[in-house]
């Protein structure tokens, strides 16, 4: 049950509201959502996974012929759980230096390298320690280059809503005065969509289909990397092409 919320002064029209944590280096799926949503909302009060993989701090990048994972350690030393936006990487761990040497390896040869690195060096060598904040400054960066607004942007830990699971998100969209709420197919497994009509909050499932661009000299094209991957092979121009409007509007 919700206990208390903050309702955003809005106007009457329809507000599309897409809810995500911030992830690590995302794909593109992301900015897809980041782009057609009227407000999309960072997911940064809930709780971190104490064991296991989550995309807060991991994403994959091409090596070699595959996706494999680029992990950000986690500084797992706390007691109990931390939401999000408490987790910090691991102290004097390189990791920054290893994610930039893997990238060096494996896409020096990529079209749009260049421009791509001049763009992305400084996210990565971003010493922030909190991985919310780091994200999220790097998503933000990201977007700016690809021309995307950034004033739709809010933040779950500042909006004062409690709840869990479809009930968060049904609380999250109402507190921003959304009327509808869109989702993506991994939704699925634990959403029960007959909440949101209750609530009276329109649900849309966005299946997104992955753009095929060419991954260098693969004949395979792997789906669901970093949007590092598209940024090295298609360029600024190429992504915002690949993400449809031009990466402006909404």
């Amino acid at each position: 049950m919700v206990k208390k919320m903050r309702v955003e002064n809005t106007e009457s029209q329809a507000r599309l509201v897409c809810i995500h944590q911030p992830d690590f280096f995302p794909w593109l799926g992301f900015f897809d959502k980041m782009l057609r949503s009227d407000i999309f909302i960072l997911l940064d009060h809930v709780q971190f996974p104490k064991t296991g993989g989550t995309y807060c701090n991991r994403v994959k990048l091409k090596v070699g012929s595959q996706g494999q994972w680029v992990t950000a350690p986690v500084n797992r030393s706390y007691n109990g759980l931390l939401p999000i936006k408490e987790v910090e990487f691991q102290p004097k761990n390189p990791w920054r230096e290893k994610m930039f040497k893997t990238i060096l390896s494996n896409y020096r040869g990529a079209l749009f390298f260049d421009e791509a690195m001049q763009m992305l060096e400084p996210l990565i060598r971003n010493p922030e320690d909190s991985i919310s904040t780091y994200n999220t400054h790097a998503v933000l960066m990201i977007g700016k280059y690809l021309n995307m607004p950034s004033d739709h942007i809010r933040w779950s830990s500042r909006l004062l809503c409690e709840g869990a699971s479809t009930e968060l998100l049904i609380s999250l969209t109402r507190a921003v005065g959304g009327t509808t709420y869109m989702c993506g197919s991994g939704a699925i497994n634990y959403q029960n969509d007959v909440l949101f009509a209750q609530a009276g909050v329109n649900l849309i499932h966005r299946d997104y289909s992955h753009p095929i661009y060419q991954q260098g000299s693969g004949k395979d094209f792997i789906a669901g990397l970093s949007i590092i991957d598209a940024l090295m092979h298609v360029g600024i121009d190429g992504v915002r092409e690949l993400l449809g409007s031009g990466g402006v509007g909404r």
